[in-house]
């Protein structure tokens, strides 16, 4: 039996093409935060506030995620917090 040709080998274009179906897939199940500018996490924040998950504390200018007990400071630190913390509790209701 000869040896296969190596330019009709395509074993390593296959391999390569699922490594990026792949990246393509764990890229669409990842919650992007990156993009959370200043205007849309005051918003977050404020139907947060009026939902009841988020306390303000006035005297102290801070914000208590409820479900959490943790404190913040900055309305961007504490929705970019909500969405990675509701995706952390999605998936585990997922895989239940």
């Amino acid at each position: 039996m000869t040896n296969p040709n190596p330019i009709d080998d395509t074993a390593d274009d296959y391999s390569r093409f699922e490594a990026k179906l792949v990246a393509r897939d764990q890229d669409t199940t990842r919650v992007v935060t990156a993009d959370l500018g200043e205007t849309t996490a005051r918003q977050l924040v404020t139907e947060l506030i009026d939902n009841g998950v988020v306390t303000p504390v006035p005297g102290k200018r801070v914000f208590v995620h409820e479900p959490s007990g943790t404190a913040f400071d900055s309305s961007t630190q504490l929705a970019v917090f909500h969405q990675g913390w509701m995706a952390a509790h999605n998936a585990d209701k997922g895989g239940e």
